[in-house]
C-alpha cells in the first residue's frame, strides 16, 4: 500500500471559493437542447415545454452559471431568428456542426430557463460572421428596459423585464481554423476591442470575456493571447480557456494526470496577460474565465467520416463516461480550485446529453452519468475559502508529462469545517492518507474526519446506464474509524472527506 501524508492549514488561503466555478454549458449542438433541455410532450416537460427531470438533475448537479448558445455554433447565429412567434422562425442551415437549426429555443426561451433553474446566464455574441452592430442590437434587446425598438420588440415577445445579462463572451475560439470567420490575434483583437467598446457605451458594468486559446496545443498559444490582450486590456475583465482530454492509446496513467496539462495552462496564460499588463503600466489584473473544459473523446469524432445530410438535433458527440473519466474529471475539478485566485470562471462542456454529465432518452429516462457526481459533491461541499495543499506522496512516470505526483488534492475551510476533494491516481495500488489537521485546530478542539466518501469501483471502465444508473456512485468510505486523520483510498479514486473540529 502506497503512503502520503498532508497538511492542511489555513494559513495557505489561496481565495473564496468562486460559486462560478461551478458554471455550466448549453450549445445549440446535437441533443443539448432539443431532447436535453426541452421536449415538449414529455412526461415530465412545463407548459414551457422544458423536461422536469433534467431541471431536477440540474439543480441536484448544483451548477450556478450557464454559457449560451455556444460554442462553434454561435459564430454563424443569427440571434433574430430565435425571437417572436414560434411559427415565424426561420430553420437555418448550421454550418459548424453540418445539422438544421429549428429555432424553436432562442434567448427569450433560454432565459426562462435559466430562472426556473436558478442559473445566471453567460451569454457569447457572434464574431465570426458577424460583429460590433449585431452584439449591440443583441445587448440592447436582452438588458434596455424599454423605450427602443429592441427592447421593446424584447416586451412584445413577452418578456416585460430586461433579462440583465452581466457576463459576455466576445466569440468563441477564433482562434481555430475550424471556426467560422477564423481570424488571426491581431484581427480578432481589433474587433474585439471595438466591440467591447461599444457595447460598454451602452451598459458600462457588463463583465467581458476576451478569446483565448482554444486548447495549450495550438501553434498559436502563447502569442495569441499577447496580441489579444495588447488590444483589448482594458476594455475586458476576463480572457477565455478551453481544454478537453482523454485517454489516449490505453495510457491510463497519463490520462489520470491530464490536470497537469491544465495546471500548466493556467499558468502561462496568468504569466502572460500579468507580462502584458505590466508592458501597458497597468494596475489591472486578468482573470481567466475556462468556460470549456470536460473529458472529450475528440478522436473519435475526428475519425468519422463527414456527413453528407442536414438533420434536426441529430446524437452528436454522446461520450458515456466510465469512472477513470470521472476520476480525471474531478482532478480537472480540483485544479480549477486550486487557482480560484485567478479563475474567476468556469463552464463545464456541456450539461446534457454531449459529453455531458446528464443524459436524456428522448420522451423517456434521463440519469447521472460518472462525471456528474464529483461535480455535484464539489457543488455542495466546496464553501468558504480554498485552501492549497501540497501532498508528500510517491510519484510515477508519464509519457506525456513526466513524473507526477499519485496524489492531487485541495481543501476548502468554512468556519470550523474544512473539505478535502482528493485523487488517487494510482492504477493498480491503495493509498493510506494520514492528514496532519494541526493548524486547523489551534482555535481550539481536535480536529477529526466526520465524513468519507470515495467514489471508485473493481472496474475503471465501469459506466452508467438508463437500466443501471447507480453503478458508478459514492459510497461511505469507514476506514478513517479506527484513526480520525488516517484514511485509505482505493486506486483510481475520487474521494471527499469532510474534518470539523470536536
Amino acid at each position: 500500500m502506497l503512503q502520503a501524508q498532508l497538511t492542511i492549514d489555513p494559513a495557505h488561503r489561496v481565495a473564496p471559493v468562486r460559486r462560478r466555478t461551478f458554471g455550466t454549458f448549453v450549445e445549440h449542438l446535437g441533443r443539448c437542447v432539443y431532447t436535453g433541455i426541452y421536449e415538449p410532450g414529455h412526461p415530465t416537460a412545463d407548459e414551457e415545454g422544458f423536461r422536469g427531470d433534467v431541471l431536477a438533475l440540474t439543480r441536484e448537479l448544483g451548477v450556478t452559471t450557464v454559457r449560451y448558445p455556444g460554442g462553434n455554433f454561435v459564430s454563424g447565429y443569427r440571434w433574430e431568428d430565435g425571437v417572436g412567434p414560434r411559427d415565424r422562425r426561420p430553420r437555418r442551415l448550421d454550418l459548424a456542426w453540418h445539422t438544421t437549426e429549428t429555432n424553436e429555443i432562442g434567448i427569450d426561451e433560454f432565459v426562462r430557463w435559466t430562472r426556473i433553474a436558478g442559473l445566471e446566464p453567460m451569454m457569447a455574441v457572434n464574431l465570426g460572421t458577424r460583429g460590433v452592430q449585431e452584439a449591440v442590437d443583441l445587448l440592447e434587446y436582452c438588458n434596455i428596459p424599454s423605450g427602443t425598438a429592441l427592447s421593446d420588440l424584447r416586451i412584445a415577445n413577452g418578456a416585460k423585464e430586461p433579462h440583465d445579462i452581466r457576463m459576455w463572451c466576445l466569440g468563441n475560439e477564433m482562434d481555430g481554423p475550424w471556426q467560422i470567420g477564423h481570424k488571426t490575434a491581431h484581427e480578432y483583437g481589433r474587433l474585439a476591442a471595438e466591440t467591447a467598446r461599444a457595447m460598454r457605451m451602452v451598459d458600462p458594468g457588463l463583465e467581458l470575456v476576451a478569446c483565448g486559446s482554444s486548447g495549450s496545443s495550438m501553434p498559436t498559444f502563447g502569442t495569441w493571447e499577447a496580441t489579444v490582450l495588447e488590444e483589448t486590456y482594458d476594455l475586458v475583465d476576463h480572457i477565455s480557456c478551453h481544454a478537453y482530454y482523454e485517454e489516449k492509446d490505453g495510457d491510463l496513467g497519463g490520462f489520470l494526470a491530464c490536470a497537469t496539462d491544465m495546471e500548466h495552462f493556467i499558468s502561462t496564460v496568468v504569466s502572460t496577460a500579468d507580462q502584458v499588463g505590466a508592458r501597458l503600466g497597468s494596475q489591472k489584473k486578468i482573470s481567466l474565465s475556462f468556460d470549456e473544459w470536460n473529458v472529450w473523446y475528440l478522436s473519435r469524432v475526428q475519425a468519422e467520416a463527414p456527413r453528407q445530410d442536414w438533420p434536426i438535433a441529430p446524437p452528436l458527440l454522446e461520450d458515456h463516461y466510465h469512472l477513470a473519466d470521472a476520476v480525471a474529471f474531478g482532478s480537472l475539478l480540483i485544479t480549477l480550485l486550486r487557482h480560484s485566485d485567478r479563475v474567476a470562471a468556469a463552464c463545464m462542456a456541456q450539461l446534457v446529453n454531449v459529453i455531458a454529465p446528464i443524459m436524456t432518452e428522448p420522451g423517456g429516462r434521463a440519469w447521472r452519468q460518472t462525471t456528474f457526481h464529483p461535480f455535484a459533491q464539489a457543488t455542495q461541499h466546496a464553501r468558504g475559502d480554498v485552501v492549497r495543499v501540497e501532498p508528500v506522496c510517491p510519484t510515477y512516470e508519464t509519457a506525456e508529462f513526466g513524473e507526477v505526483p499519485v496524489l492531487h488534492a485541495v481543501a476548502t475551510q468554512d468556519g470550523a469545517d474544512t473539505t478535502l476533494f482528493v485523487v488517487n491516481r494510482s492504477t493498480t495500488e491503495p493509498l493510506e492518507l494520514e492528514l496532519d489537521a494541526g493548524p486547523l485546530g489551534a482555535g481550539g478542539g481536535a480536529v477529526r474526519i466526520v465524513e468519507a466518501t470515495t467514489l471508485t469501483h473493481e472496474d475503471v471502465y465501469a459506466r452508467n446506464s438508463a437500466d443501471d444508473p447507480d453503478r458508478v456512485a459514492p459510497r461511505p468510505n469507514t476506514s478513517h474509524r479506527s484513526d480520525p486523520l488516517r484514511i485509505v483510498l482505493p486506486p483510481v479514486s475520487w474521494n471527499v472527506i469532510r474534518l470539523s473540529r470536536a
